[in-house]
């Protein structure tokens, strides 16, 4: 069940009907990059060197050079731990478009969900850039604990967008309230269908389209676990 949406929804991603909201996801989030590189090193350099000087007096040319170049080493850092929170917020304001996509081309038989209002979708794109923020801190904290180390990143990570993008799935077709009774009842389901979602999460580039790939196989995965549920 899992591995079958995955492939359903793999198979989506570059597909004609899925083109539109892949080159508005792909373009706001670049452009949302770009934005945030130029602005972090900006406030680098208005603060960050004045600082140095003031308490390093004296320091030589060079210097100047060698701390733009750390800082850039560290900005880049920053920026590739930034991607997918920024992807996901972003992402997040598309996922009905992803949804009604997969249901129109893959299920035109059955009824189609219900849009997320405009302000709930709000609040959900934030709510998952929230999780993507905490599921990788926690996952970067965990990292130093011996015994542990990269499983942390999947184990977090599956456990957040599996549950935030089932529920968002279930709600386009239940009230809320059932949607989390629908994900708890399938919890082992949706974990492993999180874990996935982490997978794909850890590829470079790839990651750009983390939520495109979670909403579409969620949509695939409710699809299933619904007609289960009638059986």
């Amino acid at each position: 069940m899992i591995l079958d949406a995955a492939r359903a929804a793999a198979s989506r991603l570059f597909s004609p009907e899925f083109r539109s909201v892949f080159l508005k996801t792909l373009g706001l989030t670049l452009l949302a990059l770009v934005a945030l590189w130029f602005g972090i090193e900006s406030v680098l350099e208005w603060l960050a060197w004045p600082w140095l000087q003031t308490f390093v007096p004296g320091l030589p040319a060079w210097a100047g050079w060698l701390g733009a170049i750390i800082a850039g080493i560290a900005l880049a850092a920053g920026m590739a731990l930034l991607i997918a929170p920024v992807t996901a917020i972003i992402a997040g304001l598309f996922l009905d478009d992803v949804a009604e996509v997969v249901e129109r081309t893959d299920y035109p038989s059955d009824p189609s969900g219900r849009p997320v209002p405009a302000l709930h979708a709000l609040v959900l794109a934030v709510k998952f850039f929230g999780v993507v923020i905490i599921g990788n801190v926690v996952a970067l904290l965990l990292l130093l604990v011996p015994g542990i180390n990269i499983a942390a990143f999947f184990i977090v990570n599956g456990y957040l967008l599996g549950r935030e993008f089932f529920e968002f799935a279930a709600m386009r077709f239940r009230p809320e309230a059932e949607a989390k009774a629908l994900r708890r009842k399938y919890a082992g389901t949706v974990f492993l269908a999180g874990l996935v979602i982490a997978v794909f999460l850890a590829v470079p580039l790839l990651n750009l389209l983390t939520p495109l790939f979670a909403a579409a196989m969620m949509v695939h995965l409710h699809k299933a676990v619904s007609a289960r549920e009638l059986v």
